[in-house]
């Protein structure tokens, strides 16, 4: 069983996240997805805790699609792949293309690519300029993806209490989740 496992802050969760699970799997590249939301980021501040993002994370959640929260205290994703790799034979690691371009500095990334990587393509980034010193074959570019969701923005949006340009772009149920909890609004 192919696994493809999505690491990230999912700070929120929101429908460009949905969009690459449901390609990934609906294009075969693997049978199952599981998300790893991650509690230390080691170049960005995450304002919300993890326990918070696991909570809007289960909305994702189907037959196909589990969030594997016992790895979320992992700060390299080369750590969550090699505990994954304990249990599973297949994992494919899934990228946005925002990330390859500092691929070749992650630790321990001989280890990662150990594994295959899929790569979303996004922002019209030269993704092959960025694999020039790694093995092609363990690399699948995913270009069917049409993604201009910002967590960043989002984030302003409900900062300014703008819930009514989120429908569109997230489930109900997070935004719900979100007033409820009152999460983003300093």
């Amino acid at each position: 069983m192919k696994i493809g496992v999505y690491v990230g802050s999912f700070n929120p969760p929101h429908i460009g996240h949905k969009q690459v699970i449901n390609i990934i799997l609906n294009k075969k590249i693997v049978d199952k997805v599981l998300i790893v939301p991650t509690n230390s980021y080691w170049d960005k501040k995450i304002d919300v805790p993890v326990e918070d993002r696991i909570n809007m994370l289960k909305y994702l959640e189907s037959e196909n699609v589990s969030i594997c929260s016992e790895l979320s205290d992992k700060e390299y994703t080369y750590e969550v792949l090699n505990e994954l790799n304990k249990k599973y034979n297949d994992l494919y690691l899934v990228i946005g293309a925002d990330n390859i371009i500092s691929f070749n500095k992650w630790k321990n990334v001989n280890d990662i690519l150990k594994h295959h990587v899929i790569v979303v393509d996004r922002n019209e980034i030269d993704i092959n300029k960025y694999l020039l010193d790694f093995d092609k074959s363990k690399f699948i570019i995913c270009k069917d993806v049409n993604i201009d969701v910002s967590s960043t923005k989002i984030r302003n949006n409900i900062k300014n209490k703008d819930y009514d340009s989120l429908y569109e772009i997230m489930d109900k149920r997070i935004i719900d989740y979100i007033k409820k909890n009152k999460l983003y609004m300093e």
